[in-house]
């Protein structure tokens, strides 16, 4: 069941996901919070830290799970979903680093580590579910073919999704990593809420089939049909084909 949001632009797609967001982490002082990266939820980000210090809205008791991470970028490096989420978001709000989790996309035991996080996330219910979308329809790096039952695991990401990524790494597609260690669509269904972010024109046609299209494995966000409580959040060019 969607509840669709259009606003006008960035800026008033990021205040109406932040609203969620406070919501859950005022209602609920030890929330467990699924956290996404990329450019969607950066805004949101924003805005938690502005409120943070302002508000004093407290992160300390809450936990935080991560979608993903790039399988062989150390966590130093600039553009690995730790040192994003450190930039973006965790310096800025009191979150103790014990209660972040990551995937660990250097670990020498890459299954391991797959099996060691759906470990950890199964001990909790995510609250609130922050998602993008990709342009063909993926979400978290759960690329089209994905199996809808699936949990954390390896993916070895289309060449669509490292171009789309090759901005991040200076235009240079060599440069992006060819596999990720990812929540799998069933992790991500297991969410109480799910609130999903997407901007620009050139996710029209995938927000359309995750709505409107039919559930299959080849748009993996249209999985979300199924889910009782998903906000998606649209400025005008993202809702265009809806």
């Amino acid at each position: 069941m969607f509840n669709t949001i259009i606003r006008k632009n960035y800026d008033e797609v990021s205040s109406e996901a932040f609203k969620i967001m406070k919501e859950v982490v005022t209602g609920k002082k030890n929330a467990v919070l699924g956290l996404a990266t990329g450019s969607s939820p950066v805004g949101m980000y924003k805005k938690m830290i502005a409120d943070h210090n302002s508000n004093g809205t407290s992160y300390k008791d809450c936990l935080t799970f991560n979608l993903d991470e790039y399988v062989g970028l150390p966590k130093s490096h600039d553009q690995s979903y730790y040192t994003f989420m450190h930039e973006n978001l965790f310096s800025g709000i009191d979150v103790p680093e014990e209660n972040i989790h990551i995937p660990d996309g250097s670990a020498a035991d890459e299954k391991q580590a797959c099996i060691d996080y759906e470990t950890e996330l199964k001990k909790h219910t995510v609250d609130i579910q922050i998602l993008g979308i990709g342009s063909d329809g993926h979400i978290a790096f759960n690329e089209p073919g994905c199996p809808f039952a699936s949990e954390t695991h390896l993916m070895d990401l289309t060449e669509q999704t490292r171009k789309d990524n090759a901005r991040f790494f200076d235009g240079d597609i060599d440069e992006v990593p060819t596999k990720a260690i990812t929540q799998g669509l069933a992790s991500i269904m297991r969410a109480s809420k799910i609130v999903l972010i997407a901007t620009g024109a050139n996710k029209a046609e995938a927000v359309y089939n995750m709505i409107h299209g039919p559930k299959t494995e080849s748009c993996p966000a249209s999985i979300l049909q199924d889910h009782k409580d998903v906000t998606v959040i649209l400025d005008e060019a993202a809702a265009s084909k809806l």
